[in-house]
């Protein structure tokens, strides 16, 4: 069956099929692709006439074009269709689903699907991820084209070939593209996180086992804790430690804490001793206060280093830690008892001679880890801080709430996460 010029599932959705007098048979609401050579092909219409849907064989039809679609059969002898879960349908399967873009490498949404003819069938070649898709399916094309070209500006096309995308199953809720697993990693953790949260769990962890493990800790991090559940449970111990050996103390703490005892146990044997006894001091804490939100993991230097010198050790010790802000000021750094703090852009800008008990700030905001959250919030919210240390009852520096961790608390309760002491 040829068609006729560039053709978009867009432009067919909602049009009449006419039978051989020219009666309307119903209007096209989806259609069936299958395997095809060498791409996937359309194997029949699913049109609506009334409340009921019928198929519409491609066999049967001899126009099919934007502006007709023409079949040879009558009514009489069009067949129902239920909405099977073992079709692929093109409008209730691919668009409006997420994909991995690797070109721009983010995620995108598939607007609409390109048809070409290929030996009298209809072939799905691209998929379309630009606002061109959106338009079309609105009918408003055209006129977006219109209204451009007035301002000189030209509409791009932003297709993704069919090549590039891995085999589709009925009833996903994102497609990936066949690409290399650097191009995945260049990902945001936050985009990660929402492609595996929208497949099932067995395909999330299909999608984690592919990750490094940096990649794969970063992405869990920005999982909602059931999900981080359903992931770090199902996975191999010694891969689970590894990732946990990657995150932060307190997003890994968040992850042991949702476990059972046992699977909690049987990981943080594997972990390296440091990494878990940070992780286990953090569980220690009820998670609605100051010392249930803090990370024991910060830079602390003695008062008696030059500028210059704490500026060499921090280009060394930063890499290790995921967030830094201040460069905490304790007496020993043995015993890390605060004595004040200096922020990064005053040590960059202070006297390389100088030592930091001359330019650091002695009037600390500090709060013990019984404090509640809402306190800690009030305190980094009242004095613009980015992060708030947290000491224990004779002063000696405990961690730090970040102001990251203060934004969960502004979330909708369902996107917080929760950790639960041991």
């Amino acid at each position: 069956m040829p068609l006729f010029g560039e053709l978009f599932v867009g432009d067919i959705l909602k049009k009449p099929v006419l039978d051989p007098k020219g009666d309307e048979l119903g209007r096209v609401k989806d259609m069936a692709i299958v395997r095809g050579e060498p791409l996937p092909k359309v194997d029949f219409l699913v049109i609506e006439s009334g409340k009921k849907a019928f198929r519409i064989p491609w066999l049967s039809l001899n126009i099919f074009s934007k502006k007709i679609i023409a079949s040879t059969l009558v009514k009489d002898y069009i067949k129902e269709y239920d909405f099977a879960e073992d079709d692929l349908l093109a409008a209730r399967d691919i668009l409006d689903k997420q994909i991995v873009d690797a070109n721009g490498a983010k995620v995108v949404r598939a607007n609409d699907i390109k048809l070409e003819g290929y030996n009298s069938d209809a072939m799905v070649v691209a998929v379309d991820v630009g606002i061109r898709g959106i338009l079309r399916r609105l009918g408003m094309e055209r006129q977006g084209d219109h209204v451009l070209r007035l301002l000189r500006v030209q509409m791009p096309y932003n297709l993704i070939s069919w090549n590039y995308i891995q085999p589709l199953q009925p009833k996903l809720s994102t497609i990936a593209l066949t690409v290399p697993g650097q191009m995945v990693a260049e990902l945001h953790p936050a985009d990660l996180a929402d492609l595996i949260s929208q497949v099932s769990h067995e395909e999330g962890a299909q999608f984690i086992e592919g990750l490094d493990v940096e990649t794969a800790a970063e992405a869990i991090s920005e999982l909602e804790p059931h999900t981080q559940t359903a992931m770090i449970t199902g996975m191999d111990p010694s891969k689970a430690a590894d990732i946990i050996e990657e995150m932060s103390p307190d997003s890994a703490a968040d992850v042991i804490s949702g476990l059972s005892a046992e699977k909690a146990k049987e990981i943080l044997e594997q972990v390296e001793k440091e990494d878990a006894e940070d992780i286990q001091e953090l569980l220690g804490h009820e998670q609605d206060t100051a010392g249930g939100l803090m990370t024991n993991e910060f830079i602390c230097y003695s008062a008696d280093n030059t500028v210059e010198h704490a500026i060499e050790r921090f280009k060394k010790d930063a890499h290790e830690i995921e967030a830094v802000y201040y460069i905490y000021v304790v007496d020993d750094e043995e015993e890390e008892k605060l004595v004040g703090v200096v922020s990064l852009k005053d040590l960059l800008l202070a006297d390389p001679k100088a030592v930091l008990s001359d330019v650091m700030e002695k009037n600390l905001k500090m709060l013990g880890p019984e404090e509640d959250e809402m306190k800690v919030a009030a305190a980094i919210s009242k004095y613009n801080l980015v992060a708030l240390p947290v000491v224990d009852s004779e002063g000696y520096l405990m961690g730090i709430v970040t102001v990251d961790d203060i934004v969960d608390l502004i979330l909708p309760p369902q996107a917080r996460r929760k950790r639960k002491k041991l």
